[in-house]
């Protein structure tokens, strides 16, 4: 079967707006006022069919679908467009009964029981028949609807079934490593296992990492690498067989980037996705959660190479109810939030979840409608927003304008950090990143969160943070970024390892030696509640490191202890003005504010209300700029233009109240 769908930029005629829909939570007679009620929000767009597999199909091969054609029926009278699900996110009961090994393994070969989200190993090529015998059924079934607008490919694939460890994924495991090595000679060596005797003279003595003792860290590593490649083969499964029925009809599955080493490798499934979609959730206990909205959304958009507008398509109303204390959001931060992820990129906006369930895991996760019903402050801020949305029509396609600073982000080095012992085991990669982005954040910088092996010539500053694992080829373009008069600042235990997990021979750190200009003799991590000091009264925690130079000049030493007068920080400058700044402390955020101050101009924007957040967003023939205060009085910017939120004109300047946005259209 083929559908009517041509191809089209984005699935809806504006700015999405919705959430996931879960009417089989509900009796049919609250389905009516459900639509109603999406209309007065102002809803364009429903997730639908998440977690009906069970539901859909009752017994093998054995359909009921009167229900959801109900369902899709209501959706499409009251004008509401549908991303449709593959429920292969919750293989129904009745499956995993029959099926008692298609759940995945932990390492300490415990397999999981019935009752989580995504509990499939996703090796099993028996689960994946019967995924895409339900993918078949939905998409032959539904896949022509004209309200169908999108496929959402199961549900945050890796969240719940990340990694498997049972005897199917070895032998898949085995393959993966001679399909990329070819021969055990060439495994042997990648992996190192001349160490502690682990030579393998047959693939099969290879297993998955196993067990909770020191492992090989080399192993680890490709583990997590195959892992992430077995779950985008079952989505790419999945989506080659919804292209071949609904050819059109634009494919995706929805990512949880955010600070931290992804669940899979997103940056490298996104080439795979029509649409790049994301799901993200602040944490209550987040000092500053404002700029981890910001973060995942320069993640988000420099996935791709054209940094493409992509899809919130999941946060949170209020509380969610998975943390140890789920903080509710203040008046405002709703549409803040949502707001500033349109700002960095999104061309939608959709929660989790349409109604707040009354049953379940989740029964205490806010909603776009919550269990008070719709008069309440969530409901209204709810309602605002898709008016607001409604009125940014004009930002539809727009770009994020062009970013002066890159910082590098690789899950591969998040993966490499926590698999084997380290000098110190509590690095944490995701905040040390997270730290230098908030640098350049609180400037107004515009910043992408890029990939290694995406270009680095269109940046003015490039900055390198704990970026462990290292190719020669990303080294030689960071030389070539200096070469050509950029800014490269390179932070501790960067460039340490190759693609291998294997230490880079002649000093530390070892893929950007040559360009700093410096190379570290030792490491001194420092023990739990040690400081140091600089001799410019910088200071941090963490770490130091006994630093030579070469062709580099100190910035900053350290003061007393024994690497007392010892180069910290260090600068080489090239003749065509590139600069290479290695910083071998574990700097305080103050410090690091100091020290990007100090290299780095001041933006355009520099100046502005600190509790004022400013991003832009053009197209051919406009400029939008996004004002969003996040502080507790009123902020005022210098901007001239049209006000889309208020429909007011501006000249000159603007005031923000407190807690407010606007959007402010002005020719470009």
């Amino acid at each position: 079967m083929t559908t009517s769908h041509t191809d089209q930029s984005w699935p809806t005629a504006g700015l999405s707006f919705g959430g996931d829909y879960n009417p089989e939570q509900w009796d049919r007679s609250a389905w009516r006022d459900d639509v109603a009620l999406m209309r007065e929000a102002g809803v364009t767009m429903v997730s639908l069919g998440i977690f009906s597999w069970g539901l859909l199909e009752t017994a093998e091969g054995v359909y009921d679908w009167e229900w959801f054609d109900e369902i899709v029926d209501l959706l499409e009278a009251g004008g509401i467009a549908i991303d449709l699900a593959t429920p292969t996110a919750a293989p129904p009961s009745w499956l995993l009964a029959a099926h008692p090994e298609f759940p995945p393994v932990d390492q300490d070969m415990t397999r999981h029981w019935a009752g989580a989200r995504l509990g499939w190993c996703p090796s099993n090529p028996d689960f994946r028949s019967h995924a895409l015998r339900i993918v078949r059924a939905v998409a032959e079934r539904y896949g022509a609807r004209d309200h169908v607008v999108m496929w959402h490919v199961s549900n945050e694939l890796g969240g719940g079934n990340g990694h498997c460890y049972c005897d199917v994924s070895a032998d898949a495991f085995r393959r993966w490593l001679m399909t990329k090595y070819g021969t055990l000679d060439a495994l042997n060596a990648a992996w190192g296992t001349a160490f502690w005797g682990h030579h393998f003279s047959d693939i099969e003595q290879v297993l998955p990492p196993r067990g909770n003792d020191a492992k090989n860290p080399s192993l680890m590593l490709d583990f997590d690498r195959f892992s992430s490649d077995e779950l985008l083969a079952h989505y790419l499964a999945e989506r080659a067989l919804l292209a071949e029925i609904t050819p059109g009809l634009p494919i995706t599955t929805n990512f949880m980037v955010g600070a931290e080493p992804d669940a899979v490798d997103y940056p490298r499934w996104a080439p795979h996705m029509d649409i790049v979609a994301n799901d993200h959730y602040t944490r209550s206990s987040d000092a500053l959660p404002q700029q981890d909205v910001a973060f995942s959304g320069d993640r988000m958009r420099s996935l791709t190479t054209d940094r493409r507008p992509w899809l919130l398509m999941e946060h949170s109303t209020s509380a969610v109810s998975w943390q140890p204390r789920n903080r509710a959001k203040k008046p405002g931060e709703l549409i803040r939030d949502s707001l500033s992820h349109v700002a960095h990129g999104a061309d939608g906006v959709m929660f989790f979840q349409w109604r707040a369930s009354r049953a379940g895991a989740e029964q205490f996760h806010s909603a776009m409608v919550p269990h008070a019903g719709p008069n309440t402050k969530i409901f209204r801020e709810v309602a605002t927003l898709g008016g607001y949305l409604q009125r940014l029509a004009p930002v539809l396609g727009s770009r994020v304008r062009r970013a002066s600073v890159g910082i590098l982000f690789d899950n591969e080095a998040g993966w490499a950090m926590r698999a084997g012992v380290k000098p110190n085991n509590f690095l944490p990669y995701g905040a040390t990143v997270r730290a230098w982005h908030a640098a350049f954040w609180r400037r107004g910088d515009g910043i992408d969160v890029i990939p290694p092996w995406h270009d680095f010539g269109d940046y003015e500053t490039l900055v390198v943070p704990q970026l462990f694992v290292v190719s020669d080829d990303t080294a030689a373009r960071a030389a070539d970024f200096v070469a050509a008069g950029g800014t490269l600042i390179v932070t501790a235990f960067s460039g340490i390892v190759d693609e291998n997990d294997h230490v880079r021979l002649g000093g530390y750190p070892g893929a950007f030696r040559d360009v700093l200009g410096a190379w570290t003799e030792e490491f001194y991590p420092l023990q739990e509640g040690e400081t140091f000091e600089l001799d410019n009264g910088w200071g941090g925690a963490e770490w130091t490191e006994h630093v030579h130079t070469d062709s580099a000049q100190p910035l900053a030493r350290y003061r007393g202890g024994h690497l007392d007068g010892e180069p910290a920080i260090t600068l080489r400058t090239l003749e065509g003005g590139g600069r290479a700044v290695y910083v071998s402390a574990g700097l305080s955020g103050g410090a690091i504010d100091a020290l990007v101050n100090d290299l780095i101009a001041a933006p355009e924007l520099a100046g502005r209300d600190p509790d004022l957040e400013i991003g832009v967003r053009e197209s051919d023939a406009d400029r939008f700029v996004f004002l969003i205060n996040h502080g507790e009085k009123p902020a005022t910017a210098d901007v001239d233009g049209h006000e889309l939120l208020t429909d007011a004109a501006v000249e000159g300047s603007i005031v923000v109240p407190a807690g407010e946005v606007r959007v402010v259209r002005s020719p470009r």
